[in-house]
């Protein structure tokens, strides 16, 4: 029997050709809403108002996507190689920082910076337990959980309903003297928070500043892109997110390219060692360290500098991530339009409604914001609408979120609201009542617990979807 040899590259070659056949068959839904008709691929699904979901996010993407994922599978190096070293280089060049280090979950990103400060590669800067770090109340849990799980003191100060973001007034009574180290806060719902009073705050005292960027890829503060003005930012590439690897997050260093051996090492199980996975011997002196009590030769490979974690993500996360890059700019565009098409088409019901408002932004016209005296300006390059109830209208915001939830159109609470009301907290100061510190009453964060929703913006929205929000909206509060 003659067996006929095939060219594996030919073969990969219709493998990927196929796939990006089956891939415009079977997720021409995922496909962005702003492609041509007709002239960038499949033609997503009809839109059945009442009956297709309106997602508040979720994935968007084609068949290249699809590719990229099936080609790092055939080359099946797996964990993190070239894919996630480019995608790296391309997420820094992006935002116009030192590095970025890929790992698996916004969630761990948020963790790896807080962990970062506590090295003691930081000489006498380093945070050690009891140290303080100021943080926001409403907002997501886990840049809030890092804090605590490395021994330090969350300080929690209030949020401004209308931008969501940190009272920064507030900053000056929350720091302690000798305490307070740091500061650590989101651009809530893709909302730059005022970098301006908050570098200049960090600045005068000495503080470390994080960045969570989660939520804004893509938002500019004065010009600059959010997630370059801390010491360190993080990213996540979870599907609701502006791009998206399926899983996974990143940190980004600003400045000192010492934090990114920092932060690598508390992703790679804490190790001393550099050298990337299938690599020995970069440093040329692997048998001949001689670290903390460790005989002198002990393989560097197994020295360990921190108590770490193996927080990596996959070598076909990154290639995703890396055709999920090409897209952003117009990923942001999509985001920016959809929230204008809702703010200019709902602000018929600001007779029920608070909007939001970018920071420093002190009003909304069918023309543009208006802006305050500051000379600062933002560009949100939006995660959600909120919706924030009045507290005089006629409905709460928890019937506006069933009704919508009926209709089919998915939406969100702002996160875990104010996080010190939810049992976690509750409990943890029951526990040990030093466990974290309260800066006022918290009157912002409980306004946005209490009132606030937000619905999608994402570019997955097409027109058909927007309008059949809108429509819903206005039904719903003609009813009262």
């Amino acid at each position: 029997m003659t067996v006929v040899q095939k060219d594996p590259a030919l073969l990969r070659e219709e493998i990927l050709r196929l796939t990006r056949e089956y891939s415009q068959m079977a997720h021409a839904a995922s496909r962005p809403a702003h492609e041509a008709p007709g002239t960038a691929g499949p033609e997503r699904p009809a839109f059945v108002p009442g009956s297709t979901v309106v997602p508040f996010a979720g994935r968007v993407f084609t068949e290249e996507e699809v590719a990229a994922a099936v080609a790092a599978t055939l080359d099946f190096w797996l964990t993190l190689g070239k894919e996630g070293e480019a995608f790296e280089k391309g997420l820094a060049e992006f935002l116009g920082v030192k590095a970025s280090v890929l790992c698996n979950s916004g969630s761990s990103a948020n963790l790896l910076c807080v962990s970062a400060l506590s090295s003691p590669r930081l000489g006498n800067r380093r945070l050690q337990p009891g140290d303080e770090i100021i943080t926001v109340a409403a907002g997501f849990p886990t840049t809030l959980a890092p804090i605590i799980q490395n021994g330090f003191v969350p300080v929690f100060i209030d949020n401004d309903p209308a931008t969501l973001n940190a009272r920064v007034e507030q900053l000056e009574n929350a720091r302690r003297q000798d305490r307070t180290k740091a500061v650590f806060m989101a651009h809530t719902l893709g909302n730059p928070f005022n970098v301006a009073a908050v570098t200049e705050f960090c600045r005068e005292h000495g503080l470390f500043l994080i960045e969570d960027n989660c939520d804004a890829l893509g938002c500019r503060y004065d010009g600059k892109l959010t997630g370059s003005f801390g010491d360190l930012s993080t990213q996540s590439f979870y599907p609701p997110h502006h791009i998206t690897l399926g899983e996974g997050g990143a940190v980004n260093v600003v400045g000192n390219l010492k934090f990114k051996s920092i932060v690598e090492s508390f992703r790679d199980w804490g190790r001393h060692c550099w050298c990337a996975s299938g690599k020995d011997n970069t440093c040329g002196k692997r048998f001949d360290w001689q670290l903390g009590e460790l005989p002198k030769g002990y393989d560097h490979k197994y020295i360990y500098a921190h108590l770490g974690y193996n927080l990596k993500p996959l070598d076909i996360q990154a290639a995703i991530g890396r055709v999920q890059l090409q897209r952003l700019p117009q990923f942001i565009q999509a985001r920016i339009e959809n929230w204008e098409y809702l703010r200019r088409n709902l602000d018929d019901c600001a007779e029920f409604f608070e909007f939001m408002l970018p920071t420093h932004a002190t009003g909304w016209t069918p023309q543009g914001f208006t802006w305050d005296n500051s000379g600062h300006r933002t560009v949100c390059s939006w995660f959600g609408f909120m919706l924030r109830v009045k507290p005089d209208a006629p409905f709460t915001k928890f019937q506006l979120a069933r009704h919508l939830d009926e209709k089919k159109i998915y939406n969100r609470m702002i996160f875990g609201g104010n996080l010190v009301r939810q049992p976690m907290l509750v409990q943890l100061k029951k526990d040990r009542i030093d466990s974290f510190r309260v800066v006022g009453d918290l009157t912002g964060a409980d306004v946005l617990m209490n009132e606030a929703l937000w619905i999608g913006t994402y570019p997955g929205l097409s027109k058909v979807m927007l309008d059949y929000m809108v429509e819903t909206v206005h039904a719903f509060v003609k009813t009262f």
